[in-house]
């Protein structure tokens, strides 16, 4: 764990803002395993959809004495990946990251909300719009998709890959930071080759 808290843009969403702080009622080390898996969701989805994934990783501080934070990103490149599942990539982790609280014992619905990756959910909307696609948190707009029908394509390719998320989320949480190569090694997942990076 770091002393002191990571670099500003660490902490920023896509537009440079500071990500919400959310707490999450639980120790440190499951707090920061629930991050790995977070964080493995979008890097296992994306790399699942023919993204390049650069890295990987969580990041701790002690923001006060006897205090602690977490938080976590992913660098990525599209590769012309399909809008929906560009989305469904960013709604991977907070689906992840619900999915391990339910998996190991820890799920109350406090817990669950505290998931909600604003961050992520605008990061799509944003991308999705300034490629004429329309998504909606609040609803379904006419010929797009709702943020829950997202979520809801999330899920099922989550489930479908989390023994893989499961394996990267435990070795992310060992190790902190992880390579988009040590993420295809770990789950024999085929890793494109990059052209420019991007983080969620």
């Amino acid at each position: 764990m770091m002393a002191t808290a990571p670099a500003p843009e660490i902490l920023a969403d896509h537009r440079g803002r500071p990500r919400a702080v959310r707490d999450m009622p639980l120790t440190y080390q499951q707090a920061r395993l629930g991050m790995a898996f977070h964080e493995a969701g979008h890097a296992v989805l994306a790399m699942a959809y023919g993204m390049t994934v650069h890295s990987s990783e969580v990041t701790a501080w002690e923001p006060a004495e006897g205090r602690w934070a977490v938080t976590g990103n992913t660098k990525w490149q599209g590769n012309n990946t399909p809008p929906w599942h560009f989305a469904a990539m960013c709604a991977g982790g907070q689906v992840a990251h619900v999915d391990y609280l339910m998996t190991y014992g820890l799920w109350t619905p406090e817990r669950a909300l505290a998931c909600d990756a604003d961050h992520d959910r605008e990061q799509a909307i944003d991308i999705l719009t300034a490629h004429g696609m329309r998504i909606s948190a609040d609803g379904v707009p006419e010929g797009g998709k709702s943020w829950a029908m997202v979520r809801g394509m999330a899920r099922r390719k989550v489930a479908h890959l989390w023994r893989e998320i499961r394996t990267v989320a435990h070795a992310m949480d060992e190790d902190t930071k992880l390579t988009g190569n040590d993420i295809a090694a770990l789950t024999g997942l085929a890793h494109a080759l990059t052209v420019r990076e991007v983080a969620a």
